[in-house]
């Protein structure tokens, strides 16, 4: 019947929501052929050195294929971003005018290792010296401490990720895909707990991201079970896990029962 939904001049469909197709049959259904909606943001993922080869390529002892770069491009995918992939080599000149390019033309650079300050790191001084204002460095955290994020004055911003597969991909989840939701304007996502599994002991003051599966239980509490790997190489590990819990850093032993904040990355939960 007309008019029992909503009324003339009702909002139907209020700023801050993902395009769902709900929300597209009830455009359709007024005669809205167009939508006012955010930019999604350009992003270029940038990895480095010499050590890392194509993946159709057979690496030497010294060398592994660039994982990392499709694995948070594919990340991205999932959020409705789609992402460059560039690689830079270990060559001083090379890697400011890269680095420069992304500045130029892109609104974020995730960079995957090479900001550790090692003998052939030359991303932190080409960053300084295209006046990219370090925000901060290093987070008290496990895995991703060496974690570095830096703004330039053309507003493009600058993540830069260890390079170990396990920390890029938590801090992409816990630090990128946060700034997202909130660069779009999209409401803060309700945070999720679940319950230790099983006890757990972490030895170093940091709060740690531990891997879990997670399983729902006859009371309806999800049960969060330490999936525990080799560090934060083990990029396999993710594989077999769906969350990680976050630990905080102010005790070493914490026990089955007790509740934490858990940052899920599997989204078929």
């Amino acid at each position: 019947m007309q008019g029992l939904d909503k009324k003339q001049n009702d909002v139907i469909s209020s700023a801050g929501q993902v395009v769902s197709p709900a929300i597209v049959s009830v455009a359709a259904s007024v005669g809205k052929t167009h939508l006012l909606v955010k930019k999604m943001p350009r992003v270029a993922i940038v990895s480095s050195g010499d050590e890392l080869v194509d993946v159709h390529e057979t690496p030497l002892p010294y060398q592994i294929r660039k994982s990392n770069s499709y694995m948070v491009k594919a990340v991205l995918k999932q959020h409705g971003t789609d992402a460059d992939i560039l690689h830079i080599p270990d060559e001083p000149a090379v890697t400011k005018e890269k680095i420069q390019y992304c500045l130029q033309n892109y609104d974020v650079l995730l960079l995957s290792g090479g900001v550790s300050m090692g003998k052939f790191d030359y991303i932190p001084r080409a960053l300084e010296e295209l006046k990219v204002e370090k925000l901060f460095h290093k987070v008290a955290q496990r895995p991703g401490k060496p974690f570095w994020f830096g703004r330039h004055n053309n507003g493009a911003l600058v993540f830069a990720f260890p390079g170990n597969p396990v920390a890029t991909f938590m801090c992409l989840h816990r630090y990128f895909l946060t700034w997202l939701n909130t660069a779009l304007g999209l409401p803060a996502k309700a945070a999720t707990y679940a319950v230790l599994g099983k006890d757990f002991t972490f030895q170093p003051a940091l709060q740690y991201y531990l891997q879990v599966k997670l399983q729902s239980n006859g009371l309806g509490q999800l049960i969060a079970t330490p999936v525990e790997g080799n560090g934060s190489g083990d990029f396999a590990n993710l594989a077999d896990t769906e969350a990680f819990l976050e630990l905080p850093p102010e005790k070493n032993n914490f026990k089955a029962g007790e509740v934490f904040k858990v940052w899920r990355f599997n989204h078929d939960l």
